[in-house]
């Protein structure tokens, strides 16, 4: 970003013409080829306890700061009635539409640090049960998340962080398009441990060549009847100029 100079000769950044501040997210369905997000509600509880709440699902807990539920009541209790209350944030829970089954709950994202005066926000909370990871659903339903902040909500910057241990966090912000920003060290301690967290962002003039990147990948036409990509998501890097 080239430097402005103001009256003092000292370098500003640039104007943003007729900006005003944002509004906050409001509760709205997202509806795609492959997944619905919906506002996370109490009916979502016993799906996602089904999707995220076996033995062998303990090591997606690992990076949140709740523990993992015992049960469907701690899951309603502990995990989505304090995300369905927050007036600060939107959660939503995440359904893939394409599988042969019922469309059930299987994940969970959340519009999370809103700041509109700034037009900003994080997408947090990313969690996806083992059936939901690596699908056009949990592709898509970042997509739609992104997509609505810029376009329909106006924000001009999307977040996105994650403890830096965490790679397949790291790993999916730079397939999406995030750009990797840096790394806040000892920036939290959860669960008793101390965190480092990477940020990333994605701005709404970079998003023009993401969106068009996510839909060439999530086009039917790039999978094989069995469900098998033809070619892999690859974003351009975002211009330096």
């Amino acid at each position: 970003m080239s430097p402005h100079v103001n009256e003092h000769a000292q370098a500003v950044g640039p104007e943003v013409p007729g900006w005003s501040p944002r509004t906050p997210p409001v509760p709205v369905v997202l509806e795609g080829r492959y997944v619905r997000l919906e506002p996370v509600a109490a009916a979502h509880a016993e799906p996602l306890f089904e999707a995220l709440g076996a033995a062998e699902d303990a090591p997606l807990w690992t990076y949140r700061p709740a523990a993992q539920p015992a049960d469907a009541a701690a899951m309603a209790r502990d995990v989505v009635a304090p995300l369905a209350a927050h007036t600060g944030a939107l959660t939503f829970a995440i359904v893939p539409t394409d599988g042969a089954g019922p469309a059930r709950a299987a994940g969970l994202a959340t519009y999370w640090r809103v700041e509109p005066t700034h037009g900003v926000v994080e997408i947090s909370g990313v969690l996806f049960a083992r059936r939901l990871q690596r699908t056009r659903a949990a592709t898509e339903a970042m997509h739609l998340m992104i997509g609505h902040a810029i376009e329909e909500w106006g924000y001009r910057r999307v977040e996105w962080k994650c403890d830096a241990l965490n790679e397949p966090s790291r790993r999916a912000a730079a397939r999406l398009g995030f750009t990797y920003e840096g790394r806040f060290r000892q920036h939290m301690v959860t669960k008793g441990r101390s965190r480092d967290t990477d940020w990333f962002s994605l701005l709404d003039g970079e998003w023009p060549t993401v969106r068009a990147a996510h839909e060439r990948w999530l086009d039917p036409a790039n999978f094989h009847a069995d469900g098998r990509q033809r070619a892999r998501l690859e974003v351009p890097p975002p211009s330096q100029g």
